[in-house]
């Protein structure tokens, strides 16, 4: 995709750019394919694609994937009807949310999809093993504390510095300043339901390694459909009601998708403690995380205070370290395991 860019950007309208884009974005998706194919049949050299339906195992599979699908692509599911109703918005506002979508889905993806990915061969081991509730109680809080850890921290930067992530990453040609306070107010937003987005993936995992594929689904069914209804009445009648100008309904959006997520988040766990027993994140680790995520924003506003500064990449450098390293010591003075092991990572990558 950014050889395409390179490729045409010099002689190549807008639009025709975007096409161009797009047939890089299918290319380079094939080529994700096919460089994966040399390594993957050194390892299984007799590998071929047949469909054996007389397996067993291949049956479970095709017959779990339309639940698994939409279980697991629901945050994808609730971003495509955010902008659907987005589209109902004055001019900007698709473009604003899906700016803000850059953004917000990637905490969620590298660290709730991939903690939930990463943990599910291990829940479906611990779940086939004596003692399986036990085991599998055990891993959930280990993914749980993981994912609140990062993801906390993440929901408070896009509240409390959403704008200076947003400048440091899309602030360029035509994108103002203006555009990038406008991401903020959706990426404060996403705020609200970022962690019930990335718990509830893990919960979903632990369904699966106890061969429950209908329960997410269903919990799918009931986010998509509360996206739809709240997402609707947020975006369009409530600007009006609050006197706010009518782009503003994309903040709107990104908040109700993050009620329906608490309340998937809260079914799955519900579903899950009645087959292992209550157990999971406590009260006083979440609290203790945001008081510390907090503090740190704190510290990084004082600085942007007092270090005025107008390059935005250099902002977001001085502006965010001291958010993230007083994250880390605080964490790290109260004594948080998982705050260890990133400074173990840390110092093990500096030797």
């Amino acid at each position: 995709m950014i050889a395409t860019l390179v490729l045409f950007g010099p002689h190549e309208e807008l639009s025709g750019l975007a096409v161009a884009l797009a047939w890089g974005s299918v290319v380079g998706s094939g080529l994700q394919f096919v460089v994966q194919l040399p390594w993957v049949l050194s390892v299984a050299p007799d590998l071929r694609p047949v469909l054996d339906t007389a397996s067993e195992h291949v049956r479970t599979v095709v017959r779990n994937f339309v639940p698994v699908f939409f279980g697991r692509g629901v945050v994808q599911l609730s971003a495509y009807i955010d902008a659907l109703l987005a589209s109902l918005l004055p001019t900007g506002a698709v473009t604003g949310l899906l700016n803000a979508q850059i953004l917000y889905t990637l905490p969620v993806s590298l660290f709730g999809l991939s903690v939930a990915a990463a943990e599910l061969p291990a829940l479906a081991r611990a779940a086939v093993q004596g003692a399986a509730e036990d085991a599998v109680r055990g891993r959930m809080t280990d993914g749980l504390r993981r994912i609140a850890f990062f993801i906390v921290p993440s929901a408070v930067a896009f509240l409390a510095l959403g704008d200076v992530i947003a400048a440091a990453l899309l602030q360029t040609g035509r994108f103002r300043h203006e555009d990038a306070v406008y991401v903020w107010g959706i990426l404060a937003g996403s705020a609200v339901g970022l962690l019930a987005s990335t718990l509830g993936r893990l919960y979903a995992s632990a369904l699966y390694a106890l061969s429950d594929p209908r329960t997410p689904f269903r919990c799918a069914l009931a986010r998509v459909a509360l996206t739809t209804v709240l997402g609707y009445l947020c975006a369009i009648p409530l600007p009006r009601w609050l006197g706010l100008p009518p782009m503003w309904g994309a903040a709107g959006l990104t908040a109700s998708a993050g009620i329906a997520g608490w309340v998937e988040m809260f079914l799955l766990r519900r579903s899950l403690e009645a087959r292992i027993g209550s157990g999971g994140l406590s009260a006083g680790y979440i609290m203790k995380l945001w008081v510390v995520a907090l503090l740190a924003a704190a510290s990084a506003w004082v600085v942007r205070l007092v270090v005025p500064l107008a390059d935005p990449v250099i902002v977001a450098i001085v502006v965010l370290a001291p958010y993230g390293v007083v994250y880390l010591v605080l964490t790290q003075a109260l004594g948080l395991p998982e705050a260890k092991s990133v400074w173990s990572v840390v110092l093990r990558t500096r030797a």
